[in-house]
């Protein structure tokens, strides 16, 4: 995941997005105990479009120039798959230019604070219900191990928007996220295990950083 941040870091020095932070499950794991996902979550903020458009179409045109294409509402990253979510309201623009600076390896990136992470995901966490290994309050979320500093809720008191008011574009990304998640449930066991051992090599350097041992399983990620 480290080059795959790299290439992130790179596309904001060269304007293409103009701020990012890791969001989602893998942010999450900055702070808990990491939960089973499928891809990592980037919240970027996008440069102004002449007409006010909110569209990621630059972003997967720079992308794809540097040989990097798209794969549904993914883009694979060095071997990661990548999906890239626009600041479109004002709590994830507060969350996003209030993201921690931090360190994956030797790699400068940002994460989302756990209690912007926390209301982002309360919605999604209302629609599908309870998921194993998902906190479930603020309480759950224990204090930043990135800054050392203290939690505190969001000033912006905006929940996430119901589906039926977003931008077209938006809701085409959280769609096409709800399909993936039912189709890579639906893989078969060997398969499942292979997820699980790529996500234990994604989040080693970030749990060994907080402190805790960590020994990925030795299997192979192919068949």
């Amino acid at each position: 995941m480290e080059k795959t941040l790299q290439v992130l870091n790179d596309l904001e020095r060269a304007g293409v997005v103009s701020r990012y932070a890791i969001g989602g499950a893998m942010g999450a794991t900055f702070y808990v105990e990491p939960v089973l996902t499928f891809d990592l979550d980037v919240f970027v903020v996008l440069p102004q479009t002449s007409g006010g458009l909110l569209t990621l179409a630059p972003l997967y045109e720079a992308l794809r120039a540097r040989g990097y294409h798209e794969d549904k509402e993914c883009v694979n990253i060095e071997g990661v798959p990548v999906q890239f979510l626009p600041a479109y309201n004002a709590l994830l623009e507060e969350a996003l230019a209030e993201a921690q600076e931090t360190r994956y390896e030797a790699t400068p990136t940002r994460v989302l604070r756990a209690e912007h992470l926390l209301a982002i995901a309360a919605p999604d966490r209302a629609r599908q219900g309870p998921r194993a290994g998902a906190p479930a309050t603020r309480a759950d979320i224990p204090r930043p191990e990135v800054s050392g500093g203290r939690t505190r809720p969001p000033r912006t008191c905006a929940i996430m928007q119901p589906m039926g008011t977003l931008r077209p574009e938006v809701v085409r990304l959280l769609a096409a996220k709800e399909d993936r998640r039912r189709a890579l449930a639906g893989l078969p066991f060997p398969d499942k295990v292979r997820v699980v051992v790529r996500l234990q090599r994604m989040v080693a350097p970030v749990l060994r950083a907080r402190g805790r041992q960590v020994r990925v399983w030795n299997i192979k990620e192919t068949p």
